[in-house]
């Protein structure tokens, strides 16, 4: 019986599917696999020939590999692998070159002979790709094929660097990288311009070969792509989807990347569900999108040709579940985002005591607080809350060079116009213009430099606090250490960080946090970010009265934002206070036109916040709910 339900719940998916519960469990679960294959392999004295794939999925997965190796004796001496891909060209020493992650993360650390590891070369020229990817073929053949291909997976739908359009029986080539796949690795390239436009990758056809294939993939990011992958048709235009051909495939996914699969996304259409508030709400929601209709005029034939007919059963009639997730969606909206004073708080999404609040908004770089909620900044400052900014990394990163240069030209000129001595400033700025002459891609700036932009970015993030109303006095700069290693790869995150934030909490004492829980930005920062803030409210929990009455609030729009099911509260914008908000953005001017690092949408800042803004508030109005101009929105994190 157990079996027949799960090939209910299972029966969108065209191959095996693994969801563990994090990265670091199913990371575990494939080293512990190609650990019991080499183990085999060796007990029949044979060769375990491996497929690697290298990128940030498979990090756990070789370091489990290598500390099985030191300290459980599993040796590699046994093993010859095959790297799926490398960028072409590209040198091996090259912190970008996969010769390089492959030693960094695996074979260093291991007893695997050299000779026994194979990865597309390269530094050949075009005239002898031809014949080397002949040879890597070859070479896999002559071994009797690959025993495991390990995958990763692309947003494109890619494995390997077989981009869309790629054939299902392509072997070892030369490619073209889709524009998507270089803009995912700019981070690692210090912008999309240095990253290589091909790559040579191993095919479609030799992945299929291998006797068992593995495919990883973490995080929300990966969601989207892995159901077309797990769910769509068989297409060219999502390479992935070929793997549903083969009999010796699974993917392995966490949580997250299964997230949209749908056993999870909309389970109803799959199983009998518990029927909880926060799932009625997301399906209720979902119907009425899906219909076109607004919620109050779902009917009890909607529920049932949707899925949802064991819900109309359990919790009808129809219109009582409507008018219920109505009102809870009605109750989210509130124009006082600190909380209404004397008011009754019972159905409003923040309490009314005390009247006067006291605010910490954390922003992660510089001009996250305004850009994401710039309107509920403004709107606590004019309801008289006590608000602080804390600006917790300098983003000294995201300034352009000539920026850096054409500030410190004022500042050279400027002395020059007081008759101020400037020949100490002259020649830093000499030293400037010889490095970023010679600057190479994702090389870190000299601590001038580096002082430069971040003073560029603090400036411009005061004129933004300022803007909202804020007195300098309550606007922090916390540079937190973790960011300031001047490089796009950041230090770990230290014990220093959290207390640095926990400083801070302890001198405000707030009622309210704001945070940003918008976690896709192609740094990373933010999550980092919001772990530190998390771990620092923990510790604080423990002795702190002030910090257990403490709420705090998440908010997105930077990156992405709240699936309307997960609104808790969401605070209307009127068209004059949209505009004021997007006049606070303006202060950031080193962001203006064309960020450093834009990730994949194209849009300036000001205009992803305005466009985010305003389709939230067209969800609720699609709903059946009142019309308004813009909303920002929150979730509440419960510690």
């Amino acid at each position: 019986m157990a079996r027949l339900n799960l090939l209910e719940e299972t029966r969108f998916e065209k191959l095996p599917v693994s969801v563990f519960d994090n990265p670091a469990a199913a990371s575990l679960n494939v080293a512990q696999r190609i650990a019991n294959l080499i183990r085999d392999k060796q007990e029949k004295k044979q060769k375990a020939v491996i497929g690697l794939a290298t990128g940030a999925t498979p990090v756990a997965v070789y370091a489990e590999l290598v500390r099985l190796h030191k300290e459980e004796n599993l040796s590699f001496s046994n093993v010859i692998t095959f790297n799926l891909d490398e960028y072409y060209p590209m040198q091996p020493d090259a912190a970008q070159s996969y010769v390089t992650f492959m030693k960094e993360h695996l074979f260093d650390h291991i007893d695997i002979p050299k000779e026994n590891i194979n990865i597309p070369d390269g530094t050949l020229s075009l005239e002898a790709i031809p014949a080397f990817c002949l040879d890597y073929e070859r070479k896999i053949g002559e071994l009797g094929g690959l025993d495991i291909q390990i995958l990763g997976i692309g947003r494109t739908g890619h494995i390997g660097f077989n981009e869309p359009g790629s054939a299902p029986n392509s072997g070892t080539r030369l490619v073209t990288l889709d524009d998507l796949t270089r803009r995912d690795a700019a981070r690692d390239f210090g912008g999309k311009s240095f990253v290589p436009s091909k790559a040579i990758t191993m095919g479609i056809g030799t992945i299929f070969k291998a006797r068992e294939i593995i495919l990883m993939a973490w995080s929300q990011k990966k969601a989207s792509i892995i159901k077309k992958a797990v769910e769509g048709e068989i297409s060219s235009e999502v390479p992935a989807t070929y793997l549903q051909l083969s009999d010796h495939v699974e993917f392995i996914l966490d949580k997250d990347a299964a997230s949209l699969l749908t056993r999870f996304d909309t389970p109803w259409l799959v199983k009998d569900c518990v029927w909880e508030d926060k799932l009625i709400r997301k399906a209720v929601i979902w119907l009425a999108n899906t219909l076109k209709k607004p919620i109050l005029k779902l009917t009890e034939d909607d529920f049932n040709n949707n899925g949802m007919a064991q819900l109309a059963i359990e919790r009808g009639p129809v219109y009582n579940i409507n008018i219920h997730i109505f009102n809870k969606l009605q109750h989210t909206i509130t124009g006082w985002p600190g909380g209404k004073p004397n008011a009754d708080d019972s159905q409003r999404p923040e309490r009314a005591a005390p009247a006067k609040k006291r605010v910490v908004i954390f922003s992660p770089h510089p001009d996250d607080d305004v850009i994401s909620m710039g309107g509920t900044f403004i709107r606590l400052v004019d309801q008289q809350h006590e608000v602080h900014v804390a600006y917790q990394t300098s983003g000294n990163t995201a300034v352009w060079d000539d920026d850096a240069l054409r500030f410190v030209e004022f500042s050279i000129d400027f002395a020059e116009k007081m008759g101020l001595d400037q020949k100490e400033l002259t020649d830093i700025y000499q030293n400037m213009r010889s490095f970023i002459a010679q600057k190479q891609p994702n090389q870190v700036d000299t601590p001038e430099i580096q002082s430069v932009k971040g003073l560029i970015r603090k400036g411009e993030a005061i004129a933004g606090a300022r803007y909202c109303g804020l007195q300098d006095d309550h606007i922090h700069f916390m540079a937190l250490p973790f960011y300031e290693s001047g490089k796009n790869k950041k230090n770990p995150v230290t014990n220093l960080d959290v207390e640095m934030t926990m400083d801070l909490l302890q001198k405000v004492k707030p009622e309210q946090i704001f945070a940003a829980g918008d976690f896709e930005d192609p740094h990373g920062t933010h999550l980092v970010c919001f772990h530190i803030i998390i771990e620092a409210m923990n510790r604080l929990r423990e002795t702190e009265a002030w910090a257990k009455d403490c709420w705090l609030w998440m908010y997105r729009g930077a990156w992405q934002e709240f699936d309307t099911h997960e609104i808790e509260m969401a605070v209307p914008l009127s068209p004059q206070e949209l505009l004021k908000k997007k006049y606070a953005i303006f202060k950031h001017q080193s962001q203006k036109d064309r960020a450093v690092f834009p990730g994949d949408d194209a849009r300036e800042f000001w205009e992803r916040a305005e466009d985010r803004n305003r389709e939230t508030a067209k969800a609720y109005d699609d709903l059946g709910l009142a019309e308004y101009e813009a909303m920002e929105a929150f979730v509440r994190w419960k510690f």
